[in-house]
């Protein structure tokens, strides 16, 4: 490895938390423009997904540390459950929910929530039936999650063409917010038929989805921040429904 992979195996995990810090201190600081509308629960989506990295980073904490043995020879001795669970379910949970309360249309709503809920069935028989594979690399839950997130944005598009605010769909957070996503996971989406080559055993390929990740991630999460900066709700264009 040269010294720019030797420089991203040491440091993904802060340089990757760092962009999602941002993000989300940016929501913090603007909480008080956006509290009275449903931008405030991507501000919320914000600093979850922050903590949930941080703390998802506990296996190379503990060994940094000289703490691994805790963990060692356990389930939990590489960090894929807590992904599974806090970053897919949450990721969806997020997305369905925003775009549950921001759909203009009836049928818009319908559409999201059946399919929420047989996304949740999937997710429960599955943690019932192959409750092993929850640690282990595994497809199941990131595909199952993906065409829920995609699903929930797509509904988003569609609404918002059908509807009087695409006059000024360009000052609308939630366009920026989606459509960031959309773009973001057109990307990711084929990495995950992969995951299992996903191993320190295959230094090359981590490390190079570590690169695409990383600018992905500093793309995605920079850019919310400077929608979070530069969008202005009005109430006469965005129309809540909470």
């Amino acid at each position: 490895m040269n010294g720019i992979d030797d420089f991203l195996k040491e440091n993904y995990l802060f340089l990757t938390s760092l962009v999602e810090f941002i993000a989300a201190f940016t929501g913090i600081i603007l909480y008080k423009k956006y509290k009275n509308s449903n931008v405030k629960y991507i501000i919320y989506f914000l600093i979850y997904v922050y903590f949930v990295d941080l703390i998802g980073g506990y296996p190379s904490f503990l060994k940094e540390h000289g703490y691994f043995y805790l963990i060692e020879g356990t389930l939990i001795e590489q960090n894929y459950w807590w992904y599974t669970i806090f970053w897919w379910l949450g990721f969806s949970t997020a997305m369905f929910y925003i775009n549950y309360l921001i759909v203009s249309s009836k049928n818009s709503k319908k559409i999201l929530k059946y399919a929420y809920y047989l996304y949740l069935l999937q997710v429960v028989l599955f943690m019932i039936f192959r409750f092993d594979k929850l640690f282990v690399p595994n497809q199941f839950i990131s595909i199952i999650s993906l065409w829920i997130i995609l699903l929930s944005i797509i509904t988003y598009f569609f609404d918002i063409l059908n509807s009087k605010q695409i006059i000024l769909f360009y000052r609308s957070m939630y366009f920026y917010f989606n459509s960031i996503f959309f773009v973001w996971l057109l990307i990711i989406m084929p990495l995950e038929f992969f995951e299992d080559y996903f191993v320190e055993d295959d230094w090359n390929y981590v490390i190079f989805r570590w690169k695409i990740q990383l600018i992905l991630n500093s793309i995605l999460y920079l850019s919310l921040a400077a929608s979070l900066v530069f969008c202005n709700l009005e109430k006469k264009v965005i129309i809540e429904n909470s």
